[in-house]
């Protein structure tokens, strides 16, 4: 403490410099400081609460302007939204109009194909039918053809067809015709056997009883008519007409002919007129002019027979022939009845079976005209 005194001693002022004695500096500063403390405290407090203010005002400008561009934002979404729904409708319309046109375009193909099937069958049947009346055609034409063709070679000079130049023909002896003109086929070229040799009465002339049971079975066979000879009609007719009028000497050779016939292969040609041609055969076998095939016996043979497309010609008697060719006469009109040809009542048509039949029992008991 004595040194702080000494120092104090010293840092007084030389004497002649008074000093007024007055509070110190400190005491009256302090109210000045603490007033100064208390304005800025005042002052930093309105500034603190200016820069809140400020702040809060900011925020809410911050806020409404992000209300206001969210708005926006959304109100832009909501609108490109509906673009996109009104897109999706009209893509979702496209696609059920593409839809519907697949849809009735496959229905009007399946249709088409259906309608060009059916017309397609309908078409095939037409030219089925079609092709056999035409082949129906060509056999009538082809027997026609057969039928004047030997006709005409039979007619010759020295020996003249009387058939195919009635006038030479006296009136005394004209010849009536009865029965269903036809064409006959390659095996029947011949004219009818009792017609040329004894001058027949008129048809009015005749009486006639159609049999109820050969009617029956004609009728049952005219409603489906077959070749097939189990048939109750046929079948009768093999047995009483057609086995008997074909039964030969020879057997074999015989067989062979029933089954040409039937098959409508056998060709009959007169000899006269025709280069004979080489024999594959033994000559026994196939006769020869002077001796016929089928019955073995000497007789003087105009005509030969070839079965099918064997190459081999058998020579037959006339009476022969006659037998054949009756056989072939009533297989040719059978047949035009099976392919529709024949436009009769059914009456009638039984009627000229029966004299087809009254034919084939003329030619077996051995009645044949002079042509032959």
């Amino acid at each position: 403490s004595q040194a702080n005194f000494e120092e104090d001693s010293q840092k007084q002022p030389a004497v002649g410099h008074w000093k007024p004695l007055m509070p110190s500096k400190g005491s009256k500063e302090e109210p000045e400081t603490g007033c100064q403390d208390a304005g800025g405290v005042d002052e930093t407090q309105s500034t603190e609460q200016l820069n809140v203010s400020r702040l809060r005002s900011s925020s809410v400008e911050i806020r409404e302007k992000g209300s206001e561009f969210l708005k926006e934002e959304l109100h832009k979404a909501q609108k490109e939204l509906k673009l996109k729904d009104k897109e999706c409708e009209r893509l979702s319309k496209v696609r059920e109009q593409l839809e519907q046109e697949l849809e009735e375009l496959t229905a009007s193909l399946f249709e088409e194909a259906h309608k060009m099937v059916r017309e397609a069958n309908t078409k095939q049947a037409a030219s089925e039918k079609q092709l056999r009346e035409a082949r129906g055609k060509i056999d009538m034409l082809q027997a026609e053809v057969t039928a004047l063709k030997t006709l005409v070679i039979t007619s010759t000079p020295s020996s003249p067809n009387r058939e195919l130049h009635p006038q030479l023909q006296s009136p005394s002896k004209a010849v009536f015709r009865k029965g269903h003109g036809r064409n006959k086929s390659t095996s029947s070229a011949m004219v009818s056997a009792a017609s040329q040799n004894v001058t027949p009465e008129p048809v009015s002339h005749e009486f006639k009883e159609v049999d109820s049971i050969l009617f029956a079975e004609f009728q049952a066979w005219k409603e489906s008519p077959t070749l097939d000879k189990s048939c109750s009609f046929l079948d009768r007719i093999y047995r009483e007409d057609v086995g008997p009028c074909l039964d030969f000497t020879k057997q074999e050779l015989s067989e062979l002919v029933r089954v040409a016939v039937e098959q409508n292969t056998l060709t009959i040609e007169p000899v006269a007129s025709q280069t004979l041609p080489v024999i594959k055969v033994s000559a026994e076998e196939c006769g020869g002019p002077k001796k016929c095939a089928l019955s073995g016996l000497p007789r003087t043979c105009r005509h030969r027979i070839m079965l099918g497309d064997s190459g081999n010609y058998y020579y037959i008697s006339p009476s022969c022939r006659a037998r054949i060719t009756a056989v072939c006469n009533f297989f040719t009109y059978i047949r035009y009845i099976q392919q529709g040809l024949v436009r009769q009542d059914v009456e009638l048509m039984y009627w000229e079976v029966m004299r087809l039949r009254r034919e084939m029992s003329l030619a077996k008991l051995g009645f044949y005209p002079n042509e032959m």
